[in-house]
């Protein structure tokens, strides 16, 4: 037992450097060369104007797939209407899809909106992924159905118990799907690659990727200023994500 124990320990340490490997990498090749953290923070703005950009991308798209994800998490969670099984079932089966299978609806979509080659082409379909909505429906079910009628005895009307009663009761899975979807949107590369023209509208996640293989410095730089935001986030946020996920799983 004691060396299955060993042994059970050795393998998690081996596998927590093999993820912590490119990190670690990174900050340390961009302390080695401070020239240029120079060069990305006060010589070559472009980077910090990307950074702050692909920033603001992702607070607008967190902020509407919260609003959607919990008005659609409510409703599957503590109403009944007509097909509800069958729909939930559907959007974990739209939800199970890889990016790559949906890329093409969603640029016929976006082209017929006149939305190629603009960042709301980015913005719009991670919006309304079904996976806010699924995460957010188990997260509602684990809340008694008892707090939501004490809270209309008190005169709450829906609005009210959803956002006063509901989210607050569900805090771990709301911090979950602000944090997958904050990642999921920061990394993105493929949909910037298919919906954008332009290569100098690139978030950071694709722009990195082109820097010049040569520059050392740049792309160490680069490299942590793109690992940053989610970094600190996860950090910060490291229970209420583990709570979440343990809290929310899909039954």
């Amino acid at each position: 037992m004691k060396k299955r124990h060993i042994g059970g320990t050795a393998f998690v340490l081996l596998l927590c450097a093999a993820l912590l490997f490119p990190a670690v990498y990174i900050a340390v090749g961009a302390l080695s060369y401070p020239g240029g953290l120079y060069r990305v923070f006060i010589r070559q703005p472009d980077y910090l104007y990307k950074f702050w950009k692909n920033l603001a991308l992702d607070i607008v798209v967190v902020g509407c797939q919260v609003l959607v994800s919990c008005m659609g998490g409510f409703a599957f969670a503590k109403f009944t209407f007509r097909w509800k099984r069958g729909l939930f079932f559907l959007m974990i089966v739209l939800m199970m899809l890889p990016v790559q299978a949906t890329l093409v609806p969603n640029y016929i979509i976006l082209d017929k909106l006149s939305l190629l080659n603009t960042w709301a082409a980015l913005a719009l379909p991670c919006i309304f992924l079904p996976f806010g909505t699924v995460l957010m429906t188990q997260a509602f079910r684990s809340v008694p159905n008892e707090v939501l009628d004490a809270a209309r005895m008190d005169g709450a009307n829906t609005w009210q118990t959803l956002w006063q009663v509901l989210v607050p009761a569900s805090r771990g899975g709301v911090i979950s799907l602000i944090l997958l979807t904050f990642v999921d949107v920061w990394n993105m590369v493929e949909q910037p690659m298919v919906f954008l023209q332009d290569a100098e509208d690139y978030p950071l996640s694709v722009s990195l990727a082109v820097v010049n293989r040569a520059d050392l410095p740049l792309s160490f730089a680069g490299g942590l200023l793109s690992m940053l935001p989610t970094l600190l986030l996860l950090l910060y946020f490291r229970d209420e994500l583990a709570e979440g996920v343990t809290f929310t799983g899909v039954n």
